[in-house]
């Protein structure tokens, strides 16, 4: 008893600190509340492994990602005339090449497919689908300059993060050089030490944080995950209209629904968005596992109890788990059309594993 009132005087005194802001609030009471995450799951999902991105040159994107995180190109290798990545892609003859990049937290796995002929358009906040991930640094090294002097197109308004007096956190949103977006996130010290950890933070002075997925029916795809992962989210809000907002996506009025799960480590989380102003569109065609653009993956302690387990949910795989490289992987898409993978590490000292990291 004494305990949990001096975890929530401190979240008080914390809430007061700053004013009351919304956004500081909702991050101590993250870390200080009682909540589900993924270390309470039922499953073998340990949480989210890496965001991929299919890209149109990865020689380009390496260097943008490089330049602007840092983050270590640990594997870089081509597939070509393989019946596991003909079967997983579901083409005759899958030609690509990955790069990956290692983070403190994921990885970062950019894809160039060698038939690839999407053209390349910017996904705007809205959505709907995959619009972005987001790179957190401490304020006092923020992502924004980093970002922007590697190239990256801001999207948010004026010319540096988006925040307040009262709200030491601050945002912005940004295009790499093919329009995928992102969000840049700088925290304060105090919610350093309480969301991530002081000394895992000093460590590493950018990390990434979520899976950002905007649906025309949140409703449905919260549904979906809370299958999925065999939690419940840990918030679920509504939002806006707040200028705060505004100047970060650069649009006026926003409102959106939001709802988030807490995934694996340092902040990792999944968050579900459904905006209302304006609205989020359905989208009106459906998306291959190769188009240009986001995708994210799990990883899992056992491909084949999970594949069963979610094949008899309703999950729509695109085939049975396969074999490639140092793991066993398999695509699925969710009710949104929304690509995501399954992945187990075969080597248990592999650095592609989460346990690894």
């Amino acid at each position: 008893m004494i305990l949990r009132f001096l975890k929530y005087f401190l979240l008080f005194l914390l809430v007061v600190f700053f004013a009351g802001g919304i956004y500081v609030y909702n991050y101590a009471m993250d870390r200080l509340a009682p909540r589900p995450s993924m270390l309470d799951s039922p499953t073998s999902f340990i949480g989210f492994n890496h965001i991929g991105i299919s890209v149109m040159d990865i020689d380009e994107m390496i260097a943008f990602y490089q330049s602007a995180t840092d983050f270590e190109l640990i594997n870089r290798y081509t597939v070509k005339d393989n019946d596991a990545a003909n079967e997983l892609f579901g083409y005759d003859s899958i030609s690509y090449e990955t790069a990956v990049l290692k983070g403190p937290n994921m990885l970062l796995e950019l894809t160039e497919f060698d038939h690839q002929t999407d053209a390349i358009t910017k996904m705007p906040p809205f959505g709907p689908g995959m619009t972005h991930t987001c790179y957190q640094t401490p304020e006092e090294h923020p992502a924004y300059d980093l970002f922007k002097n590697a190239g990256a197109d801001i999207i948010s308004r004026g010319d540096e993060p988006i925040g307040s007096s009262s709200i030491r956190v601050s945002y912005a949103y940004a295009y790499d050089p093919e329009g995928n977006m992102m969000e840049l996130e700088h925290m304060p010290s105090p919610l350093i030490r309480l969301a991530i950890g002081t000394e895992w933070a000093e460590e590493h002075l950018m990390w990434m944080t979520q899976v950002a997925l905007i649906s025309p029916d949140i409703k449905r795809l919260t549904a979906y995950y809370k299958e999925v992962l065999e939690i419940e989210p840990y918030r679920v809000n509504s939002y806006g209209p707040h200028q705060l907002i505004d100047d970060v996506v650069d649009l006026d009025n926003v409102t959106f629904e939001g709802v988030w799960f807490g995934m694996d480590t340092q902040g990792k989380k999944l968050e579900l968005m459904q905006y209302t102003q304006p609205a989020t569109p359905t989208r009106d065609y459906p998306l291959k596992l190769t188009d240009l653009g986001y995708s994210f993956s799990f990883e899992v302690g056992d491909i084949q109890l999970e594949y069963e387990r979610l094949k008899n949910k309703g999950v729509n795989f695109n085939s049975t788990p396969q074999k490639l490289q140092d793991f066993w992987m398999v695509f699925a898409q969710d009710p949104d059309g929304n690509i995501f993978s399954l992945r187990q590490i075969i080597d248990k000292a592999s650095p592609l594993s989460l346990k690894n990291m």
